[in-house]
């Protein structure tokens, strides 16, 4: 059913629904599931819930959130009121920047919204939520089937990306697994300075020393094996960065490694004045992906009015310098640009099989659409490392 006919009957339709959970005789419907590709080839498993679910799913999560927001820790970012990815990257600029870091714990959890264990987790909902009907609830939506081209099947771990009550149970489940570990337990064991910054499922840990950068790699596996998870071996590494790193690397003539987190590239570099600045790039695969489907689209809709396009490729732009348009990244974000603005030119002289469209001819077309021209909207004056 889509909003549009629900909407129809609004008042009558809420008014069933409330009566059905009221009487606690609602059931949640199975979810669609949508395979969306990922950059190392394997696909991400979405759930689509229906329309009445997501509405049920956003009055739980908003409950939820108004419990569990005065508990969650500084150093959770992801899906939370007023927080976002970018104050995530600069916590972690700015800790790397004027702390004593110089190794980086880059972890990644396998298939965390698929493994997530049912049981576990409404332990620890039952800890908080004294509702019984909202911990059924949760329950049900746990246990929902999902509907595949072979009929709908069980699920007995996880729960779907793409439901409105994911993000909230995924946060509830690492503020226990790891926010309070590692700050409660973690942090009162090591010898030298320590920091912790999560956003969703990808989390990185920043030491002063190396010895406690092994004890918590070696001891990781099991904290999250203690509740059905399992670390990512080929994608967790312990990496040498940091302003001490790269003088120590520089000695010998090799360049301090890099990781990536949130869609950045982060890499040691200098600012104008020769001091320590942690630099960003947008991530080669999720450039290449981005540009790739932006091409794909002017192909696939080149038969537009040329003002169609113009207005759908501002807007792709657009949200593209919003997010990664940070100080350092200027050659990525006009890199992009010239991409688009080339494939733009490309499809229209495909419109004709003799095309008389040249790049004089379209500067000028330019002239009367122009494109966003390339910014960064998040960029920050430099700020000076302590010496």
């Amino acid at each position: 059913m889509t909003a549009g006919v629900y909407g129809e009957k609004l008042e009558e339709n809420i008014q069933a629904l409330h009566e059905r959970l009221r009487k606690g005789s609602y059931r949640a419907p199975p979810v669609r599931r949508a395979k969306i590709p990922k950059e190392d080839g394997s696909f991400r498993e979405l759930g689509i819930p229906t329309l009445e679910d997501k509405i049920v799913q956003k009055a739980v999560a908003m409950i939820l959130e108004a419990i569990y927001e005065q508990d969650f820790r500084e150093c959770s970012y992801g899906f939370r009121p007023g927080r976002s990815a970018h104050e995530a990257l600069e916590a972690l600029r700015k800790a790397i920047l004027f702390g004593k870091v110089n190794w980086v714990l880059d972890a990644d959890i396998s298939r965390f919204f698929d493994e997530m264990d049912h049981r576990k987790l409404m332990e620890i909902v039952r800890r908080r939520v004294k509702d019984g009907r909202i911990v059924r609830l949760i329950g049900k939506w746990l246990k929902a089937g999902v509907m595949t081209e072979a009929g709908i099947q069980p699920r007995e771990r996880g729960t779907p990306q793409g439901g409105v009550i994911s993000p909230i149970l995924a946060n509830i489940f690492l503020h226990h697994v790891l926010d309070e570990w590692m700050e409660d337990v973690v942090y009162g064991r090591m010898s030298g300075e320590c920091r912790y910054i999560r956003y969703a499922d990808d989390f990185l840990i920043l030491f002063q020393k190396e010895d406690d950068a092994r004890r918590v790699l070696a001891v990781l596996p099991k904290r999250l094996g203690k509740f059905g998870l399992r670390l990512n071996e080929g994608k967790t590494k312990l990496i040498r960065f940091g302003r001490f790193a790269k003088e120590q690397e520089s000695r010998q003539n090799r360049k301090p490694e890099t990781f990536d987190f949130l869609g950045f590239t982060h890499y040691c570099g200098e600012s104008r004045h020769g001091k320590f600045q942690v630099m960003r790039q947008t991530q080669r695969k999720r450039f290449q992906k981005a540009v790739t489907r932006v091409v794909e689209w002017v192909k696939s809709n080149r038969c537009l009015p040329r003002k169609e396009q113009h207005h759908h490729l501002c807007m792709v732009l657009r949200g593209h310098y919003q997010y990664y348009g940070v100080t350092g990244n200027l050659r990525r974000i006009k890199g992009s640009f010239y991409r688009v603005t080339r494939a733009w030119c490309q499809w229209l002289r495909q419109r004709s099989q003799r095309h008389t469209l040249s790049w004089e001819r379209f500067a000028e077309y330019l002239k009367r659409y122009p494109l966003p021209i390339p910014c960064l909207p998040k960029s920050y004056v430099h700020a000076v490392a302590n010496p």
